[in-house]
């Protein structure tokens, strides 16, 4: 239990930054199931337009530091393949 007001005020803190960080994990969640979602219904158009909108979601976490950089690229390297792999 946090006793100090510098401790408190950090217990504070911590609660609004998960509060904060939760929601965009969320968000990017959503946007990256919008992928999986057209890539599973076999339409490219579709995947192509939720990869764009994705990627920039994705690489706002990583500059928030919901998400490593690499996690990140990984995805995205991973999705994009697959998007391409529609077609063939």
């Amino acid at each position: 239990m946090a006793n100090s007001p510098q401790s408190k005020k950090r217990a504070r803190q911590n609660e609004a930054r998960f509060a904060v960080n939760k929601a965009r994990r969320s968000r990017i969640r959503t946007y990256l199931r919008k992928v999986e979602e057209a890539i599973a219904s076999g339409d490219k158009d579709a995947a192509t337009a939720a990869l764009r909108a994705a990627q920039p979601e994705l690489m706002r976490g990583v500059t928030k530091g919901v998400y490593h950089k690499n996690t990140a690229a990984r995805k995205m390297s991973r999705l994009t393949s697959r998007v391409k792999a529609i077609g063939a």
